[in-house]
This record gives structure tokens, C-alpha cells and sequence, in this order.
């Protein structure tokens, strides 16, 4: 059977080039909302961090996500999307670590 190819994508933050999988997608919808797409499914204009806390406040001070989803994003939006990030971030390694486990099954 042949080897399925694995879509990689870039953090903005990092630079780091990784499977879409183990990337959050944030995502500037078409009514201009940017939030946080753990499903990497909703339609709008993506842009990928790694799941670090530490990654998303490089993105904020370099202004990263700006330029990725062609839309300036405010203060309150990052600080929102920081408390989303951060909530959101336990239940991303955890869907990774099961999907990691399906994978060896």
C-alpha cells in the first residue's frame, strides 16, 4: 500500500516547518472574526502556530499573525485569543497523544 503524503505547514512564529496535525490553525473568517480552529476546517484565511504557549507570545510581540492572515489584528484580539490559546492548548496535546496512539495501533 502506498505511504499517504503528510501535508506539513509553517508556525509563523517559530518558522518551523510541521505535519498540519500537531499545528493549531488560527483563522480570520470572512466576517473578519479571527479565532482559534482546532478542527482546521472553517473557511477563512489560516495561519498556523505550534502548540506553545511560547510560540503565540512571539507571534503577538513580532506581530506575526498580522501579516499571515492579511488583516491587523488588535490588542484585545490577541489578548482573547491568549486565554483561548492557553485553554485550548491542554485539549490539542491531548487529541495529538490519542491521535499518536490510533497511529501505532
Amino acid at each position: 500500500m502506498k505511504a499517504r503524503k503528510v501535508p506539513l505547514r509553517k508556525c509563523v512564529a517559530c518558522q518551523e516547518m510541521m505535519p498540519k496535525k500537531e499545528l493549531i490553525r488560527v483563522v480570520r473568517t470572512p466576517q473578519s472574526d479571527v479565532l482559534i480552529d482546532l478542527t482546521g476546517k472553517k473557511s477563512g484565511r489560516g495561519a498556523y502556530l505550534c502548540g506553545k504557549v511560547s510560540c503565540f507570545r512571539l507571534a503577538k510581540k513580532a506581530k506575526s499573525l498580522d501579516r499571515a492572515l492579511k488583516a491587523a489584528v488588535g490588542d484585545d484580539i490577541y489578548d482573547r485569543l491568549e486565554q483561548d490559546f492557553i485553554r485550548v492548548e491542554d485539549e490539542f496535546h491531548a487529541s495529538k497523544d490519542r491521535m499518536d496512539e490510533d497511529d501505532e495501533e
